[in-house]
């Protein structure tokens, strides 16, 4: 017999890409509820930053904010790469996905990152 060892419905089925942006919706939901409104912002998910960081960063950068510009809202975006590499398993990478996001919308918000924590 020949064919796909599991159907598409089945969560065998979701991609590591599906898996993590999962990750993020849950996590800006997370954040949404603990601050009681919607971020108000677009969010994100791309491989890796850019070769060419911003002068504040230093190292890689796991996230990035940028401000809201003209008719454009806010956006964070989130870097899958990084991240992924620094966890050793699903649940870590649940904590680290929700520590980016918290450290942004923190600074977004001009309010202290442990207080999202």
């Amino acid at each position: 017999m020949r064919g796909p060892l599991a159907w598409p419905p089945v969560p065998v089925m979701t991609t590591r890409r599906a898996d993590f942006d999962e990750l993020v919706l849950d996590a800006a939901e997370e954040l949404e509820r603990r601050l009681g409104h919607e971020l108000g912002l677009e969010l994100a998910v791309e491989e890796v930053p850019p070769s060419d960081p911003a002068p504040w960063e230093h190292g890689v950068a796991l996230g990035r904010l940028f401000p809201a510009e003209r008719a454009l809202p806010a956006r964070l975006v989130v870097y899958r790469r990084p991240i992924t590499q620094r966890a050793a398993d699903r649940t870590e990478l649940a904590g680290i996905v929700y520590e980016v996001m918290a450290e942004q919308v923190a600074r977004m918000l001009g309010r202290d990152p442990d207080d999202l924590a």
